[in-house]
Order: structure tokens, then C-alpha cells, then sequence
């Protein structure tokens, strides 16, 4: 059986991910900051409903020995990793002018090093399979920049450069390495906004409409799969035309 990990993956995106990647008949380890995470959450019981082994693994992924730690983990309890989803994430918004350089370099930890870390280790793990998906949440504001997000945007860009440099690092050896770049998706965060606020960002999508989850996650999906085994290097904008 293989075994994919998802970062991020106590809720929201990832845990959308997880169980999709479970329904492609998967064994899932799920990773998250804290056991708080996965409290009044069902996500590792749904997944295990399906057939597959699911394990949960606290781990800040932003740490680099955390995340060795971890991928030894799993490896043992799996045999072999053959997918890696980079979604950890964290925002600290705030105009250029105001951002404390504490929430600089937060954010740029966890959404970006965090990147660096799991893919060296897990990567290692692939390289020696000579097979592996490493499939990394950028987003739209890494594309095109987005104001109060100066921290994020600087993290999702750099996501995108380390995807290309990992496709070609890593492509001699079975392992393909894709990004998927979400816009505007449905979410607790965004149903606080304001009536204003939404309709300003649907005027700005083809679709006019917010994206789901499970779109997110049907993407990932795809470049897990055998059908992407060409497919390396790429950064696929999942926004409803939120760019044209």
C-alpha cells in the first residue's frame, strides 16, 4: 500500500486533501502543529472508514529536526512514502509599513522552510524508492501579489521556485514535483467577511463564485496519480479565472 503525507492536515485544505488522497486508496499521515488541531474532529475516524491506515504525527514543521523526526516516523510505520503534500500554512497580514519583522519571519517559516525541510527528508526517502509525487501549495498571491501580504505573498512565490528547482533536482529519479496555486476558496475565514468584501472579490472572478475544498483536493488528486507521471515542474492556478 502506499502512504502519502500531508502537512497541515487537522483541518480546512489538508484534511480535504487527506481524505481524498484516502479515497484514491492511500494510508494517510496526517500532520499538524498541535493535538488542539484535531480536537472536535472526526478527520483521522472518516479516513479510517474507508479502508486505509491513518496515523496522526505533532510536529512543527517549520523545525528542521522536528520534521526529520517525523519522516523517520512515518517511514517505519508505512515502508515507503510516495506522496508528499506541502500545505502547512500560516497568515499574520498586516501593510508593509506596519509588519513587525516577528510576523515576517513567521510566516516565512512555516509556509516556506517548511517546504525546504520535508522536502529534503521525505526527498531522501523518494530518491531511494527511485518514485514519488511532492505536490506544494503555492497561491494566487504568490502569482500576483496582494496587499496587507507582503510575509505571505514572499512565501507562496518562493514555494514556486523551490517546485521548479525540485523537478529538476529530483526528476532522474522517478519523482515529480507540481504546485497548485488556490485563489479565493470557501472557508470559515472567508464567510466572516463582510457582504462589501465578497462581492468585490467576485467581481474579479470568471466563475463568480468562491472555489471548494474538495477542488482543491480533486487537483491533488490528479497529480498524485498515475496519469500525471509526466507532469513535473508545474504550477496549476485552481481561482474560478480570478487571473484573466
Amino acid at each position: 500500500m502506499a502512504a502519502a503525507i500531508i502537512t497541515g492536515s487537522a483541518r480546512g485544505i489538508g484534511a480535504a486533501i487527506a481524505l481524498r488522497l484516502a479515497k484514491d486508496g492511500y494510508d494517510i499521515a496526517l500532520n499538524d502543529i498541535s493535538e488542539a488541531m484535531f480536537e472536535n474532529n472526526s478527520i483521522m475516524e472518516d479516513i479510517r472508514a474507508l479502508g486505509v491506515q491513518c496515523e496522526k504525527y505533532i510536529a512543527d514543521v517549520s523545525d528542521h529536526q522536528q520534521c526529520s523526526d517525523m519522516v523517520k516516523a512515518v517511514k517505519e510505520r508505512f515502508g515507503s512514502i510516495d506522496v508528499l503534500v506541502n500545505n502547512a500554512g500560516i497568515t499574520r497580514d498586516g501593510l508593509l509599513a506596519r509588519m513587525s519583522e516577528e510576523n515576517f519571519d513567521l510566516v516565512i517559516a512555516v509556509n516556506q522552510k517548511s517546504v525546504f525541510n520535508m522536502t529534503k527528508f521525505a526527498g531522501s526517502v523518494m530518491m531511494k524508492q527511485r518514485s514519488g509525487r511532492i505536490i506544494n501549495l503555492s497561491s494566487v498571491a504568490g502569482l500576483y501579489g496582494n496587499a496587507g501580504q507582503m510575509n505571505y505573498s514572499a512565501s507562496k512565490a518562493a514555494i514556486i521556485g523551490m517546485t521548479k528547482t525540485t523537478a529538476k533536482e529530483l526528476g532522474s529519479r522517478g519523482i515529480t514535483c507540481n504546485a497548485v496555486a488556490p485563489g479565493f476558496i470557501s472557508t470559515p475565514m472567508t464567510d466572516k467577511l463582510s457582504d462589501e468584501v465578497k462581492n468585490s472579490i467576485l467581481s474579479m472572478i470568471a466563475m463568480k463564485r468562491y472555489g471548494e475544498v474538495n477542488e482543491i483536493a480533486g487537483v491533488v488528486s490528479f497529480l498524485a496519480s498515475p496519469d500525471a507521471s509526466y507532469v513535473t515542474g508545474q504550477i496549476i492556478e485552481i481561482s474560478g479565472g480570478l487571473s484573466m
